[in-house]
């Protein structure tokens, strides 16, 4: 079922609050495998810079019957020359994914994007194996590099994908 056809879902701006739900997601065992962070430390920094940008309405909670259900995210770039475009970041709850909460996220935040910031693409960097490709390459997002052996974790290599797609 989709929940997002149901009068319960719902997509606002994040909220401070929203902090407490996004680390616990963070927190599910395998999930910080798809983000940067490595240990509690990294990732305390990356929920508080995520949900920083709450303060500019840049990131997006997807809700099902009040409860966060997924969030995204764009890192606004600060200097007028890069100001263009922008990386993105979005989690959906386990318990919640293939619903098309996430599909729903990345219309609403390239929405977000080119109505409220102007922007004119929008990129991730993904591990190569990161369920989402599919859902990116759906809604139009392309390759436009690949490294080899960025991410190294338990003594074994990733590479990064960077996908973009216009607002």
């Amino acid at each position: 079922m989709r929940i997002t056809d149901s009068e319960d879902f719902d997509i606002r701006y994040s909220k401070i609050e929203d902090m407490q739900v996004l680390r616990q997601w963070l927190k599910i065992d395998g999930m910080l495998h798809w983000f940067p962070p490595c240990d509690d430390q990294e990732l305390e920094n990356f929920v508080r810079i995520w949900i920083g940008y709450c303060r500019y309405n840049a990131s997006l909670t997807a809700t099902y019957q009040n409860k966060p259900v997924g969030m995204s995210v764009l890192f606004l770039m600060p200097y007028r020359k890069v100001a263009h475009h922008a990386m993105f970041q979005i989690i959906v709850d386990p318990e919640h994914q293939k619903k098309g909460v996430g599909y729903a996220l990345m219309r609403n935040l390239r929405h977000l994007g080119k109505e409220t910031f102007r922007l004119e693409s929008i990129h991730a960097e993904i591990l190569d194996v990161n369920p989402i490709i599919s859902l990116l390459q759906n809604l139009g997002f392309e390759e436009f590099a690949r490294q080899e052996k960025y991410v190294k974790e338990d003594g074994k290599y990733y590479p990064r994908i960077l996908m973009e797609s216009a607002t």
